[in-house]
């Protein structure tokens, strides 16, 4: 553990759960343990949905995306610039 004895590191883990407080270190704890278990699910499958559950994409919602992406092809990002 470097060069920190034991009592270094107590004294960090006691300062650090009464600045964060145990409900919160768990919740935290909690995230990073789904965020893992979502991360190697992920690369088990091979980031692909399995066939039987892909989405399905409604009609509306096709139209939607289209008229988006017609219209931000159609756009012109400039910059605006004051007059000395």
């Amino acid at each position: 553990m470097g060069g920190f004895s034991i009592w270094h590191w107590l004294i960090v883990l006691l300062i650090v759960v009464m600045v964060f407080g145990t409900k919160k270190l768990r919740n935290m704890g909690g995230d990073l343990g789904g965020a893992v278990k979502g991360f190697k699910d992920g690369m088990k499958d091979g980031g692909q949905p399995p066939e039987d559950e892909k989405p399905v994409v409604a009609a509306s919602q096709v139209s939607n995306a289209q008229a988006k992406a017609t219209s931000e092809r159609n756009t012109i990002d400039v910059e605006a610039r004051q007059k000395p």
